[in-house]
């Protein structure tokens, strides 16, 4: 027998989810988007309309659905614990925008509800889930660039307008956990697990009240370091390097490509340079695909709550070294 799709609400209309989230769950098989819910009762009708579901203002009334299996939080940071732990307990499956929230102890009791409750929590890290990523890993596995050296991860936007979120503190805001995400969850992803912050700096531009750049400089267990970058007062960079004793491997569009993106993988060992071009893959569909499976399994994945629960730690723990500085 055929499973019913998944009943999605998403609570809020950030600009991520108009864009990028929302047309992939309304694409994706498996998923029935039944409503939207907004502060403004014009722009929920306006994306409800649009994707033929029922609009809301109350995020409270969307979690008293029957008709809701499961939601999607992309409002700011600052209101990701609230509504998450709401949902959970409304017992919702969650897809949560990242970082699942500012701090790593409440990260770790959300998991936790998650479990007990038998319910799919997830993080919306989409670049974990394109498969270049995966090709990049496969070639370091097989010695192509020899022993891992060092890993360098960059992630950067141009300004900013005055009014957005990432400008405000009590949003959450800064460039740390909006944009650093990308560097440190990389590090993560490429150097494994029991990562230690050897050293990081986060800095303040033209009086603003959140950090507007930064860096980090962390250690894996075996010695490869990772030196890790961002900002959002810069030139446009998504990109990794990873430096081996015989040789380097590059990504660009690293980070946030879009779906028709054909990636290169560049690789430099004993032949010289080489092109590697992959297939285009949407890595938002992906993502989606994944809750999904996730939220019909009937729960979490360990090993992705750990994955989670450890960038939450190293958030924290930059922030805090950046403090000593």
């Amino acid at each position: 027998m055929t499973e019913r799709p998944l009943r999605v609400a998403v609570l809020g209309t950030a600009d991520i989810a108009r864009r990028r989230v929302l047309p992939a769950l309304a694409a994706d098989p498996d998923v029935e988007l039944t409503a939207v819910a907004s502060r403004s009762g014009e722009r929920a009708r306006e994306v409800a309309d649009h994707y033929g579901c029922a609009a809301f203002t109350s995020y409270d009334a969307v979690l008293d659905r029957a008709d809701v299996d499961a939601v999607y939080v992309p409002l700011p940071v600052s209101l990701h614990a609230e509504w998450t732990r709401r949902a959970l307990t409304a017992g919702k499956h969650v897809l949560a925008e990242k970082p699942l929230t500012a701090h790593a102890r409440t990260t770790a009791e959300l998991l936790s509800l998650a479990r007990a409750s038998g319910l799919a929590l997830m993080e919306n890290v989409m670049f974990v889930h394109h498969p270049q990523h995966t090709v990049v890993r496969e070639l370091v596995s097989a010695g192509t660039i020899g022993e891992l050296r060092s890993l360098t991860a960059v992630f950067a936007v141009p300004p900013l307008p005055a009014g957005n979120i990432r400008h405000r503190p009590e949003l959450g805001g800064g460039a740390l956990l909006d944009i650093g995400y990308y560097p440190v969850r990389a590090a993560l992803h490429f150097l494994g697990t029991g990562l230690g912050v050897v050293g990081a700096a986060l800095e303040h531009s033209h009086g603003s009240p959140v950090e507007t750049s930064g860096a980090v400089l962390v250690r894996s267990t075996d010695g490869v370091l990772g030196q890790l970058a961002f900002g959002m007062e810069h030139a446009y960079q998504s990109a990794y390097e990873l430096w081996g004793s015989e040789g380097r491997i590059r990504v660009e569009s690293a980070f946030t490509p879009p779906a028709d993106h054909k990636p290169t993988v560049w690789v430099t060992d004993s032949r010289g340079l080489r092109e590697l071009t992959l297939a285009p893959h949407d890595q938002v569909a992906s993502t989606i695909k994944a809750f999904v499976e996730a939220a019909r399994s009937g729960g979490t994945d360990p090993a992705a709550d750990a994955e989670c629960l450890e960038q939450a730690t190293l958030l924290d723990t930059v922030r805090a070294r950046a403090a000593r500085q």
